[in-house]
């Protein structure tokens, strides 16, 4: 369930609270990350360890598009609704098994815009959200069919509908835990709908 609350000294502006319900990291290219008991956010880089950490891309597809490209993924997100979601539809999902460092419960992180920023914890970490993850082919390979979950259409425009989470870069390094709360930052001015990064 999404607590919300107005922020202090910002009018018009809302704050919401989540929780950490697990975090995970890799320091080799798999799909799946094992789940850990804390995990250590590094400014500019991502997660201390991890294989996607970096000033610049890491995920080997953009790596061979153009290596130089500023790594707008070093956090991955995913909202843990999602795998009761794909569970009525008889798959089973667990933390880290898409490859997210942090696994969230009680935020609709799809709907938060561009440039919001999450507090995770008490230890001062801040991460700034780019964009929405793209689901790859991948995920079939991990269960054959659940990139059908992972990505729709809305009935009325035909857009598409990227479910597999969000992606983020670093402000403030700090130690996540699963049990953190999450404080949503939303940025000023017109709010700019996700786009895939």
């Amino acid at each position: 369930m999404q607590e919300t609350r107005e922020t202090q000294g910002t009018p018009g502006t809302r704050d919401t609270t989540g929780f950490v319900t697990a975090v995970s990291s890799n320091g080799a290219y798999s799909f799946t990350k094992p789940n850990r008991d804390s995990i250590t956010l590094l400014a500019g880089l991502g997660v201390e360890g991890d294989v996607h950490a970096g000033v610049t891309v890491k995920h080997r597809s953009r790596v061979r598009q153009d290596p130089t490209q500023p790594n707008l993924r070093q956090v991955h997100l995913m909202h843990e609704e999602l795998f009761a979601e794909v569970a009525g539809e008889g798959f089973t999902v667990r933390p880290g098994d898409l490859g997210e460092n942090v696994t969230t419960r009680g935020l609709d992180l799809l709907a938060l815009p561009t440039g919001t920023l999450l507090h995770l914890g008490d230890g001062g970490a801040v991460i700034e959200i780019t964009g929405l993850r793209n689901p790859c082919v991948q995920i079939d390979t991990f269960q054959d069919g659940l990139l059908k979950q992972c990505v729709g259409r809305d009935e009325e425009t035909g857009a598409v509908i990227r479910k597999a989470g969000i992606m983020s870069v670093v402000r403030e390094g700090g130690v996540v835990r699963p049990g953190d709360t999450i404080r949503v930052e939303l940025p000023q001015g017109p709010h700019r709908p996700l786009e895939k990064v």
